[in-house]
């Protein structure tokens, strides 16, 4: 009982007994009154923090994988109380956004550049952040805040990797480390490869993330309530356990690591290439060659350190490893403490003797004296140097060192820079070397710097866990090595900016991948270029891969995107560019030796990270109070991961520092709108004020098809487009379908430029940051010139420079017809910003008057059209805008628009020619004035169906 109410998100453990729990109560003594010790630690304990939710979403888009967690917290005490929220993440993940709603204020976290001096910590008042190294090699995200009394709040964290393929299998690991039971605990994973997806699982709970790639019993087994729906290219994994099925895992909480592992289909021998927006990435993965020779030494610590269980399982471990060698395979074994201890003065082949002679050695070892890290690499490269020159195998076999320490140097040379320097220099670049660190005390910066500047991987063992298992999983990552000195090529004149393209080794089960940007968007193919060499030959592969052209509706004017965000927007073949490109940069500047060489790499780092919304060691994250208000804190609750990949609830670039307007409560759905807007199927209504007069008029465009409603890019800056989306038409209708509009697109260019997007379901706000608002919650967010208010599934209010506002009505069915739509209705509010010279299906009308006039009859018909059909001898009804005449025809039809009227009814008697959809869609005209006179006319503007 104690565990659970009182583990909650860093709120730290009580030491001792119930009963020494917390200090005595003497004031109690003082009034007369004392009850149980367990009562009271019982009351105090119910004030702690609950945590009411715990949502996490992961997409992830070719093998890239954008994540958002959502946690909800509540202050039952009477008193402000300080918690600290903590995520762990994968090491190789960077964060991209982090956002705290603490009652009614909304604090979001700012990527800026770190300043170069140390210990740089994020405050915002009493708020904190921080990022530092955890266990395992992972990282823990951790942010602290002060709950005012009987208040909520809210944190938002996303962020972004690169899964790593290893054996043959991807694994994608999110951390559920609540600690408590919880209300609402939901996770879910989408997975979209579009080279298909193979071997989908989903592991039971792990509780240590060093599991390796050895599998333990049970690990087949669904964690509880967890539901996978698959097809060919997605899949949908939704854990969602219940509070009793919470406690049936762990009584205090759940304690573990959710775990995904999947493959793709692999069909070309060149690999996997995508193209999307002018960036590309190339994964290559290459089967079915013959496996390449190995010359492995085997280095393993014997210091005194080393004593007990964790020399017992390293030994076990190697005896495991040993008979897994190949018989084309080459080994040696070093044992090293204050001496270096060499097995045979040369490599030797696999054979049943030397595999049995290797193991007795490996027994016969025992822990004393200290830690020469330093002269043990010298040795170990030194054997595989001499090895490699005499025998000349070297094009056709790989050199290894696998080191396993568990503690810092302390023997020979113990500065780190010379350890690194000298095993630069003598490895050349022709040695890899992978490391392995054992318990606390390890100096693992120096191992994993060991790695990466000589080719290698590096893993970090915890004393507790199981490490000869984790050694033997990491040894089965290197065992098979298929291709040496990989080299891909692309031609430069068609490729800029593009990522690592030397690769010494490739293993089985693993995976290159090159992210680059096209140098010209309209490339139709890209050649592409792979030369290695495996164990019988030279291995040369070439192909010209087509590229696809870019997406259509990513137009300066922000044209309609793809619903859900996650697989069109953010690109995400340009995110892991940009990640790729982040990480190679930091791993060149913590390497560099040179002070003006470093000094540059820092700075294009960090240029990169900021641009690209990175938390890296070379920028920092600063919270500050943003202009985003709600009414409660449950507004934030779909921001938490319902837009997908997207950085949630982003700050925006320049925004001004005061907050926002506070919304104190949802705007009546029924506001007050012009005449002026397009809504239903979709009919437009244009309002002539001069002339007491109102035009109405369809269109008949495509699903699909983008419309211009509103165009003073010029002079305002605004531009506004709508999507439309198709239903079928009513039973007995004249139509063969029926359009709506699903998307409204606003760009703002004055005074800073802002894009924004809304559907029936979400608002994304873009102005260099993105920031998300779901529908379903009322919220008004402002910055400099623009402010954008959302009542709760009813509309949405955009006022740009307090001239011009826009109204988008949201239509929503409970249960819809076959042939009705969620859809949107878009009304001008106030136009008086807008210019003159504004254009586009609504915008062209704003500055303009109209007439309704009788003519002679055959006046309008002029040289080249068609006789008109007639409906008397009397004179034509025609209506008269923009120096344009239309004949019409009374007709007599009723229509309801709050009140039943009878109205009569004029139908155009032109069919002129459709023009281009972009331009001058094709629509059908009704106008009808205060005198009850409804007049359907198809004008200048294309051709016309019925009303």
């Amino acid at each position: 009982m104690l565990l659970l109410l009182g583990l909650c998100l860093g709120l730290p453990l009580c030491a001792g007994s119930l009963g020494e729990a917390w200090p005595r109560d003497d004031t109690s003594e003082q009034v007369g009154f004392r009850g149980p010790r367990q009562v009271r630690l019982l009351q105090r304990l119910k004030t702690k923090p609950l945590m009411t939710e715990f949502l996490v979403k992961s997409t992830i888009i070719s093998r890239y994988a954008f994540t958002t967690v959502s946690c909800r917290m509540l202050n039952r005490a009477s008193e402000d109380q300080e918690i600290e929220f903590q995520m762990p993440l994968p090491a190789a993940a960077f964060i991209t956004n982090f956002t705290m709603l603490i009652g009614d204020k909304v604090y979001q976290g700012e990527i800026r550049e770190r300043e170069k001096k140390t210990g740089d910590k994020v405050k915002e008042k009493r708020n904190k952040t921080s990022e530092d190294d955890g266990e395992k090699g992972t990282e823990t995200f951790r942010a602290s805040v002060v709950i005012p009394s009987k208040d909520k709040a809210a944190f938002l964290l996303s962020y972004e990797e690169l899964l790593q393929r290893r054996l043959g299998k991807y694994e994608h690991v999110i951390s559920v480390r609540p600690q408590q039971l919880v209300g609402r605990l939901t996770v879910e994973v989408n997975v979209l490869e579009r080279s298909g997806i193979t071997s989908l699982e989903v592991l039971r709970l792990q509780h240590s993330r060093q599991k390796g790639s050895v599998r333990g019993e049970g690990d087949s087994e669904l964690p509880p309530s967890t539901v996978i729906n698959q097809n060919d290219t997605f899949a949908k994994i939704i854990f969602k356990p219940s509070v009793v099925q919470q406690a049936k895992i762990a009584q205090n909480g759940i304690l573990g690591d959710f775990i995904v592992r999947y493959d793709v289909n692999r069909e070309q021998s060149i690999g996997d290439i995508q193209v999307l927006n002018g960036y590309f990435v190339h994964y290559f993965a290459p089967k079915d060659l013959p496996p390449l020779p190995k010359n492995v030494v085997f280095v393993l610590d014997s210091s005194a350190s080393m004593v007990g269980t964790k020399l017992r399982q390293t030994k076990d471990a190697l005896f495991t490893i040993l008979h897994d060698l190949r018989p084309q395979d080459h080994f040696n074994i070093i044992g090293f403490s204050n001496r270096i201890k060499v097995w045979k003065d040369h490599l030797v082949s696999v054979t049943p003797d030397n595999v049995r002679d290797g193991k007795v050695y490996i027994h016969h070892m025992s822990p004393s004296g200290g830690t020469d890290i330093n002269g043990a690499l010298q040795r170990a490269i030194r054997l595989l140097t001499d090895y490699v020159a005499h025998d000349d195998v070297g094009d056709r076999s790989v050199s290894l060192v696998i080191f396993l320490t568990d503690g810092k140097p302390t023997v020979g040379e113990t500065h780190t820079l010379r350890i690194l320097n000298n095993t630069r220099e003598a490895a050349r670049g022709q040695i890899c070397i992978f490391t392995i660190g054992i318990g606390n005390d390890v100096d693992f910066k120096l191992l994993e710097k060991l790695s990466l500047e000589n080719c290698g991987l590096t893993r970090h063992v915890l004393e507790e866990d199981d490490a000869g298992s984790q050694l033997v999983g990491f040894y089965d990552e290197i065992r098979t090595p298929l291709l040496s000195d990989i080299r891909i090529d692309y031609p430069p004149a068609a490729v800029e900016r593009v990522t690592r393209t030397l690769f010494p080794n490739y293993f089985n089960g693993s995976e290159i991948v090159i992210a680059g940007k096209l140098a010209h968007r309209t490339v139709e193919r890209l050649h592409v270029e792979v030369t290695a060499s495996n164990s019988k030959k030279f291995v040369v592969l070439k192909a010209d891969v087509p590229v696809e052209p870019p997406e259509a509706g990513n137009d300066e004017a922000g044209s309609a995107r793809p619903e859900g965000g996650g697989a069109g927007d953010p690109n995400h073949v340009q995110r892991l560019w940009s990640y790729l490109s982040t990480k190679e940069l930091l791993s060149a500047w913590l390497h560099s030796s040179d002070e003006r060489d470093k000094e540059r790499l820092r700075q294009k780092a960090q240029a990169l990270a900021v641009a690209s919304r990175f938390l890296t060691p070379v920028t920092s994250m600063h919270l500050k109070r943003s202009g985003l208000q709600t009414d409660k804190p449950e507004d934030a609750q779909s921001m938490s991961a319902a837009a997908g990949p997207e950085p949630v609830m982003q700050s925006l670039r320049g925004a001004s520092p005061q907050p926002g307007p506070a919304l104190k409560k949802p705007y009546n759905p029924r506001i007050k709108v012009s005449k002026t807007s397009v809504d239903g199927d979709p009919h437009f209504v244009v309002d002539f004020p001069l002339s007491n007069l109102t035009v109405c008029f369809n269109i008949d465009g495509q699903p699909g098809d983008i419309l211009r409603l509103v165009s003073d890019h010029a002079d305002s800056g605004v531009t506004v487009n709508g999507e439309l989306i198709g239903a079928p038409a009513p039973p007995g209708g004249h139509k063969k379908q029926r359009t709506y509009f699903r998307t409204i697109t606003i760009l703002a260019n004055k005074p800073e430029r802002s894009y924004l997007e809304i559907t029936p379901s979400r608002v994304i706000l873009d102005g260099g940051d993105r920031l998300v608002l779901p529908c379903n919650r009322s919220a008004v967010v402002g910055r400099r010139g623009l402010e954008v208010s959302v009542s709760a599934n009813a509309n949405v209010t955009v006022t740009i420079q307090g001239t011009i506002a826009f109204v988008v009505l949201i239509h929503l069915y409970k249960k819809p017809a076959p042939y009705q739509r969620d859809h949107l209705g878009f009304y001008i509010s106030s136009s008086r910003g807008l210019s003159s010279s504004c254009h586009g299906l609504l915008g062209q009308f704003l500055s303009r008057d109209a007439t309704l006039t009788q003519e002679p009859a055959g006046l309008s018909e002029g040289p080249g059209r068609p006789p008109l059909p007639r409906a008397g001898d009397g004179p034509e009804t025609v209506l008269k805008v923009r120096g344009h005449q239309v004949p019409v025809v009374r007709k007599q039809r009723r229509i309801y628009n709050g009140e039943e009227q009878s109205l009569s009814r004029v139908t155009s008697r032109r069919h002129p020619a459709p023009t281009q959809l972009s331009t001058y869609p094709s629509v059908s005209v009704q106008l009808h004035n205060p005198s009850r006179t409804a007049i359907p006319l198809s004008p200048w503007l294309q051709h016309v169906s019925r009303c």
